[in-house]
């Protein structure tokens, strides 16, 4: 029997051929049914093109219908399926192209779709395994040269399953999507959702606060960053009435501030569903759907996952995050040693994420293991420090960092963001965080900014705060905004 990801999606729009699968825009719809016949046109085309079984086909292009019927069309190929960020410059690119040889390239999904046209159509999906690779997806590359995490077609079926039964996904569901879909969010967590149920879906570029208002009206479930949600509040036409056909608001990809849960609360009388994943194993926990969610907890494990907490040889209840599971990757792409390094010997991926599990078996995240700050000789993780200083009067948005420092080896720096017209001091800002951290914890430093780095999924770009503020304690360079 075969375990190909395309016939588990298909069975779930296959009663609904006849019903939108994508609410353009403009008002357009494109139907499921159209949908299937433009995978099935693509994955013809890609054998006549040459294409075997685990073959790789690259898709670097904007967000488009079609760009779905190329994934879709990959899978039922048997191929392995490998999206770019549409962002990625000539030079990003060759090196995706060395690394993962695919022998397929599309650019013009349009185009490739309209080419497609003209070959036979492949009715039956070629057999997979639930181990043979489904797609890869490369990492952020932050820490050295991106690394492909290999994702099998089991791997991808167990997480979109686990999802659409923990988060309650109907045929009556309708899902705004002003995700990118090159990445694991948009592209399978989303997606997936709505292809198991039939469920249309308001596709939108890129998010833009007229048209997300717009599809809120006919959508009930919502999925998106944090960004997503604070340019919401920021609107003052986001109401409680523009927010009451919606069921569900789910939130990831970086961490959602306690303060922005909050106000989202208060302004529509709804919590956000937030929940925590990677492109290594998809979603891992998620708060519940029905029962208490709590801000700054990402809630409980999945069913299937086991999560431990590796707190190295100093003990306590905070420490690296392990996991192991059906969703969980095979390895880095080519990458053998570097796959051996990021995995236990009893099996469980070591996702160097730094959190901890409490008594009820919530998991509370605190940073990255590599943003770890030693101060002193004693540990500071970011998280604590933020979570204090987002609480001052007059704070957006702070990301805590270290950089070196003559006598501590780092010094922690907090880079904060003011909201409009608010006077902060830096003396005093310090001064209040003292008050609730202990000397070592708090801040040295406070630099003041209009806004923070981040990547295409709303992430603090850390490194680049660390590489901007390396001489901060130096005396060598006056302080940049």
């Amino acid at each position: 029997m075969s375990e190909n990801l395309y016939e588990l999606l298909a069975a779930g729009f296959a009663a609904a051929r006849d019903k939108a699968c994508f609410i353009l825009s403009d008002g357009r719809e494109i139907s499921y049914g159209t949908l299937e016949a433009g995978a099935a046109q693509v994955a013809g085309h890609l054998k006549a093109l040459g294409v075997e079984p685990g073959d790789r086909v690259a898709l670097q292009a904007e967000k488009s219908p079609e760009a779905v019927m190329v994934y879709l069309g990959t899978l039922k190929a048997g191929a392995v399926y490998l999206p770019l960020n549409s962002a990625y410059t000539a030079a990003e690119v060759e090196y995706f192209r060395k690394d993962a040889e695919p022998k397929v390239f599309v650019d013009d999904p349009s185009a490739f779709v309209a080419q497609a046209e003209a070959a036979a159509p492949l009715v039956e999906p070629v057999a997979r395994a639930a181990f043979d690779l489904a797609s890869i997806i490369y990492t952020s590359g932050t820490t050295g040269r991106s690394k492909g995490a290999m994702l099998s077609h089991g791997n991808l079926a167990a997480n979109a399953l686990a999802l659409h039964r923990a988060w309650g996904f109907t045929p009556d569901d309708v899902l705004l999507h002003a995700l990118p879909i090159f990445h694991v969010h948009g592209l399978f967590v989303a997606m997936h959702c709505a292809f198991l149920s039939g469920a249309p879906m308001v596709w939108l570029p890129k998010f833009a606060d007229a048209e997300v208002l717009a599809g809120l009206k006919r959508a009930t479930v919502m999925m998106g960053v944090p960004t997503f949600y604070t340019r919401l509040l920021a609107n003052p036409g986001f109401t409680r009435e523009a927010a009451a056909h919606m069921r569900l608001f789910i939130c990831g990809s970086a961490p959602l501030l306690p303060s922005t849960f909050e106000d989202f609360e208060q302004r529509t009388g709804m919590r956000i569903l937030e929940r925590y994943g990677m492109s290594e194993a998809v979603i891992i926990t998620s708060n519940p759907l029905d029962g208490e969610r709590i801000a700054g907890s990402v809630g409980y494990p999945l069913p299937g996952v086991e999560l431990r907490i590796d707190a190295g040889e100093g003990g306590g209840d905070t420490g690296v995050i392990q996991i192991r599971g059906p969703s969980v990757f095979g390895g880095y792409w080519r990458m053998p040693e570097k796959t051996a390094e990021e995995f236990t010997a009893d099996g469980f991926f070591i996702t160097g994420d730094v959190g901890r599990q409490d008594a009820d078996g919530r998991v509370w995240i605190s940073g990255r293991a590599k943003d770890l700050i030693i101060s002193g000789g004693y540990n500071v993780y970011p998280k604590e420090v933020e979570l204090v200083l987002d609480e001052t009067p007059g704070v957006v948005e702070s990301a805590v960092i270290g950089v070196p420092h003559p006598d501590f080896g780092e010094g922690v720096v907090a880079v904060v963001i003011g909201a409009p017209g608010a006077r902060l001091d830096e003396a005093a800002l310090i001064a209040s965080a003292r008050r609730d951290l202990a000397a070592y914890k708090t801040p040295k430093r406070v630099v003041f900014v209009d806004e923070l780095p981040r990547n295409t999924m709303g992430k603090v770009q850390k490194k680049l705060l660390r590489e901007r503020y390396a001489a901060l304690f130096a005396g060598t360079a006056a302080v940049p905004r």
